[in-house]
């Protein structure tokens, strides 16, 4: 016995995407670029785009007074107020191009102003 086929569930194409190209689609079509693996060695020419380099992020912590990191706060809500988000290590490390940027006896002005601090960790209550 012969075993009866059934029509297929997909939906099938419609008259109009099955009929030909009008002219103006085909001349259109022809003026297209044909696929880089179609295109033979002139693609194989073309260099592949070097990804992008990222810069080495390093991870670090430091001791500050609570005055001045009450300022990153305050300069996170005028970055804020501005309409520009800031994180705090955006922040920080916008302070030190300014740094850089700063001539010798500007810069050892502007680190005569800070809170001298104790390098190291505090040490752990027990």
């Amino acid at each position: 016995m012969a075993a009866k086929k059934t029509p297929s569930p997909a939906p099938r194409k419609s008259a109009a995407a099955a009929a030909p190209a009008p002219a103006a689609s085909r001349k259109a079509a022809a003026g297209r670029k044909a696929p880089a693996a179609n295109a033979g060695p002139a693609a194989a020419k073309k260099a592949p785009k070097p990804p992008k380099v990222r810069p080495k992020l390093v991870r670090d912590s430091f001791t500050m007074p609570e005055s001045d990191f009450g300022l990153i706060e305050t300069l996170k809500a005028r970055a804020l107020g501005a309409s520009r988000a800031a994180k705090k290590s955006e922040l920080l490390r916008a302070g030190l191009q300014a740094l850089a940027a700063l001539e010798a006896p500007a810069l050892v002005a502007a680190l005569d102003k800070l809170e001298p601090v104790k390098t190291g960790r505090p040490k752990k209550a027990h």
